[in-house]
């Protein structure tokens, strides 16, 4: 069973800092805070990972009075580009046009074995 709070930094960092009217958040995983307390992937499936990874990067918006709309530039780190298609539909159900611009890059890997991470940079005034 898992929870809708976003689990906290797995490393010595902020998830968001602000820079006058710029969010940088970190990178977002799919990850939650499970019943023993530990940060844990919500799930093996990678749609299932996205998903939550934008849950949690919304959470860090909002921390900071932003939501998902003011986000303006997005980067996602994958571990396999073939689900590029699959993630794209996430993407457009998840943001409204006109959608932030974003970057996608393959990587050998990710933290606790995520399949995808996310991050962005927003306008906040």
């Amino acid at each position: 069973m898992t929870n809708n709070t976003p689990a906290k930094p797995i490393g010595p960092y902020r998830p968001v800092v602000r820079a006058g009217s710029l969010l940088f958040t970190s990178g977002q995983l799919g990850t939650h805070i499970a019943n023993d307390g530990t940060t844990q992937l919500v799930s093996d499936d990678p749609i299932e990972q996205l998903e939550r990874a934008l849950v949690n990067l919304e959470a860090v918006l909002q921390s900071e009075g932003a939501t998902l709309r003011d986000v303006v530039k997005a980067t996602l780190f994958v571990t396999d580009m073939k689900l590029f298609p699959r993630f794209n539909e996430v993407w457009v159900n998840t943001f409204s046009t006109p959608r932030p611009a974003r970057s996608a890059i393959e990587v050998a890997g990710l933290p606790l074995g995520a399949a995808v991470e996310v991050e962005a940079i927003a306008y906040s005034s």
